[in-house]
């Protein structure tokens, strides 16, 4: 017993509740019409009523904002419409006192045109600051191919006028890529880790991991051979400064590809990563009311270290990428859920949100955050998911899904007491705005999504085998179902899940392992507080409704409880 209770309070991580949060963009303390931390502190009770255990903050650093943050002038900064060092340290201490740790967005990979290393190495070739960013003299050839905004920049490479030489950018020309093959930049990038570390921060996570360290335009020999070694490094790093901190990575590979950035067998790497590959799966299977996408993608999970772990999610901050799906079933899914060309970006996802993409029928989203929550994994919720926010179509790529948060049928959904001219981003219009969609409305309907997604995290929260335990899905005959098991030490997990909208009775059967011992077995649902009974043997029968949902733990006097 003291080695599980060891693992489990070091581990934190593995069964924690991770919301996602747009600074500027969730409450406005000061009526300036942007969101900023003294906002957000006023709001870390609501955050500890939901169930939330971990706060990941997009960027708050100080930038010109080209990119809602992502483009950084400094690396130890926080941006003054934001607030103030002192203000993060509040909200920090705040959540904390909750219960609640505070990750921070490290984005490394680039910074700022408008950063002083850029505007020093920009002055003469022999600049100090020259080999913080990637340079090449010869014209560089076509590489379309390789931009991560293709309706914005047409090349990875931008000429800058003054020097004749051109600088490498992987995303906007306003965001040059920081060159890891030089130590000092690498030491910079140490010492901010260590910084936010010592303010308070519980970890990182960790901004477009596969450019950061297998960049083959990076090329220089002070780089390691191994260019994982630098992940390898930064996780040591963290683990001197901070013990139980986190590397949580945004690594958008194939699950072969993603092992390796775990790590492999020595798990030394990042701690977690969020899974993208059964992420889109999933939208595939909502797609087609057929669960088996999901289910084979959640088993072709490579292995991995014990002390690694997947973080799942619906959505994230960024487009609904699905990129890795064929043509063919990118298209299934975007004419299920965004079948207008102003719905889709990039050609590979949708600026939408789940609930207008589902028709805001309840059941079938209340069965998707079912089935997020009970996947093997920590689920990462985006702030408004638990009320069910919507999108802005009519706002520019991304910032489609990164409007004020809505907590009141008021003016600006309560986010702001400036007039709507001033806001930082316009609240979502129309069925899925604030006066239809907040969270005080929500919190007094017993029957609203704010208060289901409570208990769903209540709940969550109770059963350990669904972030630490083995994950297995289980036969049975309904290609519209999903029937998976997580068992941990002695205790296991079935949840069910229907796709369709037409009611089912799935038969599934138990491990054989649980029918053996003494006493009589049962099933007790956890979430409608019932419980099934199984055949002699060990077959269950469980009629689901449309878009049904059911979560059991198997139970017997003589098995362990966790």
């Amino acid at each position: 017993m003291t080695t599980r209770l060891s693992n489990t309070s070091d581990l934190w991580w593995k069964n924690a509740v991770i919301y996602c949060v747009d600074v500027e963009t969730y409450f406005d303390g000061n009526g300036d019409g942007i969101g900023d931390l003294p906002g957000l502190t006023q709001r870390i009770d609501y955050l500890a009523e939901l169930g939330i255990t971990c706060l990941w903050l997009m960027p708050f650093y100080p930038s010109p904002d080209r990119d809602d943050g992502y483009d950084v002038t400094d690396l130890f900064g926080v941006d003054p419409r934001l607030g103030t060092h002192g203000d993060l340290v509040e909200l920090i201490r705040t959540a904390n006192d909750r219960g609640i740790r505070v990750i921070a967005d490290l984005v490394v990979n680039h910074t700022s045109d408008q950063h002083p290393w850029f505007k020093a190495a920009r002055r003469s070739k022999d600049n100090p600051y020259r080999d913080f960013y990637v340079w090449r003299s010869d014209p560089p050839p076509d590489t379309s191919d390789k931009v991560v905004f293709p309706d914005k920049e047409d090349s990875i490479w931008e000429l800058d006028e003054k020097t004749g030489e051109w600088y490498l950018h992987h995303f906007y020309r306003c965001q040059p890529d920081l060159n890891f093959g030089n130590p000092a930049v690498r030491d910079q990038i140490a010492k901010s880790i260590g910084f936010w570390l010592q303010v308070g921060m519980a970890g990182f996570r960790v901004d477009a991991v596969p450019f950061l360290v297998d960049d083959i335009d990076t090329e220089a020999p002070d780089v390691p051979g191994d260019p994982h070694e630098y992940l390898k490094e930064l996780r040591a790093f963290l683990g001197r400064r901070r013990g139980d901190g986190i590397l949580l990575g945004e690594v958008n590979l194939p699950h072969k590809d993603q092992r390796q950035y775990f790590g492999g067998t020595a798990g030394d790497e990042l701690h977690m990563m969020f899974d993208f590959i059964s992420m889109q799966a999933m939208y595939l299977s909502l797609a087609r009311q057929d669960a088996r996408p999901l289910a084979k993608a959640l088993k072709a999970r490579p292995s991995i270290h014990p002390d690694c772990q997947w973080a799942t999610f619906v959505r994230n901050h960024d487009e609904l990428t699905l990129d890795k799906l064929s043509d063919s079933e990118r298209q299934e899914v975007f004419a299920a859920f965004g079948p207008e060309p102003e719905m889709q970006i990039y050609g590979r996802g949708l600026k939408r949100r789940l609930p207008p993409m589902l028709d805001a029928d309840p059941r079938r989203v209340r069965m998707v955050y079912s089935l997020l929550f009970s996947l093997p994994g920590t689920p990462t919720l985006y702030y408004g998911e638990e009320i069910g926010m919507g999108e802005d179509l009519a706002s520019e790529g991304r910032m489609a899904v990164r409007t004020p948060m809505q907590w009141e049928r008021v003016a600006n959904g309560g986010f702001s007491t400036a007039p709507a001219r001033k806001l930082v981003q316009p609240v979502v219009p129309g069925g899925f705005g604030p006066d239809h969609v907040n969270v005080a409305d929500q919190k007094r309907d017993p029957d609203s999504l704010w208060n289901f997604m409570r208990a769903l995290i209540q709940t969550y929260r109770e059963c350990p085998e669904l972030g630490w335990g083995d994950f297995t899905v289980l036969q049975q005959p309904l290609r519209q179902v999903l029937v998976h098991r997580c068992s941990w030490e002695g205790s296991s997990v079935v949840a069910v899940h229907n796709f369709a909208a037409e009611p089912v009775t799935v038969a599934f059967a138990l491990d054989p392992r649980d029918t053996e011992g003494e006493g009589p077995i049962w099933l007790e649902d956890l979430v409608a507080r019932g419980s099934e009974e199984p055949q002699p043997d060990g077959t269950v029968e469980v009629a689901l409704e449309g878009y049904d949902h059911r979560w059991y733990r198997v139970r017997r006097d003589d098995l362990p409880r966790p």
